[in-house]
C-alpha cells in the first residue's frame, strides 16, 4: 500500500479515536456528575433526551477505528507499531463491547421508565452506568493515545 494511503488512514484512526475519547471523556467529567445530582425523575428525563443522538453515530465511529487499526497493523512495516495499532483495536473493541454488554441495556431499562411515574423499588441504575462509563473512557483513552503514539512513528 502507498504511503499515502497509510498517513490518510493513520489520520483517520487518530480523529476516530480521538472523537471517542473527548465524547466519553466530556461525559464523565461533565454529564454523569450532572445526572447523579438530579432527582430520578429529572434525571429519567434528560437520559432520554441525552441519549438519543449517540445511536448509530459512536458505534460506527468506533467499529471503523477498530478496523482502521487492524488495516494499519498489517500495513505498517515495524513490529511494535503494528503492535501500538493492534492494543488499540483491542481498547476500542473493549469500549465497544461495555457499550453494547453493559451501557446499552441499562440505557434500554431507563427508556422504558416514565419520569412522571416512577415505580416503587426501581433501582436506579445511574451509579452502574457512571462505573461502566469510567471503564470504556479509561479504554477510549488508553487506545487514543496508543494510536498518536503509533502515528507518530508512522510519520518518521
Amino acid at each position: 500500500m502507498s504511503t499515502f494511503f497509510t498517513h490518510g488512514l493513520s489520520v483517520l484512526v487518530l480523529l476516530g479515536s480521538g472523537i471517542v475519547s473527548g465524547v466519553f471523556f466530556a461525559v464523565a467529567v461533565s454529564v454523569i456528575p450532572m445526572a447523579m445530582d438530579l432527582p430520578v425523575d429529572r434525571y429519567v428525563e434528560v437520559h432520554k433526551l441525552l441519549g438519543r443522538n449517540y445511536d448509530p453515530m459512536m458505534p460506527i465511529i468506533v467499529i471503523s477505528s477498530i478496523l482502521g487499526d487492524l488495516v494499519l497493523a498489517v500495513l505498517v512495516d515495524r513490529a511494535w507499531i503494528r503492535v501500538l495499532f493492534t492494543l488499540s483495536a483491542v481498547l476500542l473493541l473493549g469500549v465497544s463491547v461495555v457499550s453494547r454488554a453493559c451501557n446499552v441495556p441499562i440505557n434500554r431499562q431507563v427508556a422504558l421508565v416514565d419520569a412522571g411515574t416512577i415505580p416503587a423499588g426501581w433501582q436506579d441504575p445511574r451509579p452502574l452506568w457512571r462505573g461502566w462509563h469510567h471503564l470504556r473512557t479509561v479504554m477510549a483513552l488508553l487506545g487514543l493515545a496508543l494510536n498518536a503514539i503509533a502515528v507518530a512513528w508512522v510519520a518518521v
